[in-house]
């Protein structure tokens, strides 16, 4: 047997310096991601240091690291008002959940309809559908309070959670129809030929391979519902059915004192709720968007 000779790499000069342009390109890319990340995080880490803060600190210091840690706002914050903040937790819980559900169920049952069943104008009222996302919510909203209004419906959660089992986000009917046209129209002829009717399509088939683009709606749903401020300022007028975005306005008066501390330990745990959601349904979050509008 002979043996091969060791074979000796020869580096060039171009090539060293080509590879040195790359380490120093991607040096300073990284470095500047870095810097943004940390400008874009700076809001939120010195909202998380001034809930530790003493109050007289809070406007005054410039380190983000406090002088001294309490937990005093925290406290001031979750019993300091009428009404307990556990009660805005909970009201806004409730609110998003059944926004959740109702988003789910109604818009994917819409979305089906424009994606697969036949009937005589489908095209005319999708595109009837599509043009409401055109429409500013100010154009309904005097309306709506009105007909909230003569219904009996003010001061209830009813005006922020009943038209969610009624469709009327046209974004996720839109974002469904077009997953929904991805999925290979074969299931549902194989699916007829075995007797099923369009509700057990629907539902045996169309929901449980829908899974990634209904967490995408969920996913934005709960955090638009929860971080809404407009809707039950409009309709809530009692303290003990306030939501959380409500509970946080009243530490502050423009009259009177306002209770910083206070307010910056709620706005933190008021966002532990969306974060945990976010890292829950993350993966199907992604894979929902990705796939979105993709031809299978």
């Amino acid at each position: 047997m002979t043996s091969e000779a060791p074979r000796l790499t020869v580096v060039t000069g171009s090539e060293a310096n080509n590879a040195w342009r790359k380490r120093t390109f991607s040096v300073i890319s990284h470095g500047l991601l870095i810097g943004a990340s940390i400008l874009m995080l700076y809001p939120l880490l010195w909202l998380l240091s001034a809930s530790f803060r003493p109050e007289n600190e809070i406007f005054n210091a410039t380190s983000l690291w406090p002088s001294s840690w309490s937990l005093d706002a925290y406290f001031r914050g979750w019993n300091g008002l009428r009404v307990s903040f556990s009660v805005f937790f909970l009201n806004s819980f409730v609110i998003a959940i059944l926004c959740v559900v109702g988003n789910l169920l109604a818009c994917s049952l819409a979305a089906f309809a424009f994606a697969r069943v036949p009937f005589r104008g489908r095209k005319f009222w999708f595109a009837m559908m599509l043009m409401t996302l055109m429409l500013p919510g100010q154009v309904t909203l005097i309306p709506q309070y009105v007909l909230f209004r003569s219904i009996g419906w003010i001061d209830t959660i009813l005006p922020l959670v009943a038209p969610k089992f009624l469709a009327v986000d046209g974004f996720f009917i839109f974002l469904m129809v077009q997953f929904f046209r991805g999925i290979p129209k074969e299931l549902d002829e194989a699916a007829m030929m075995d007797g099923c009717s369009w509700w057990r399509i629907y539902w045996k088939i169309m929901l449980p391979l829908s899974i990634p683009v209904l967490a995408t709606a969920a996913v934005f749903t709960f955090i638009w519902t929860w971080d809404d401020f407009f809707a039950p300022l409009i309709y809530l007028n009692e303290m003990k059915q306030y939501t959380v975005m409500l509970g946080l306005r009243t530490f502050t008066d423009s009259t009177g004192e306002s209770d910083f501390g206070g307010l910056f330990a709620m706005s933190v745990l008021s966002l532990v709720p969306i974060f945990v959601f976010f890292l829950l349904f993350q993966r199907l979050l992604i894979e929902g968007i990705a796939t979105t509008g993709m031809k299978r």
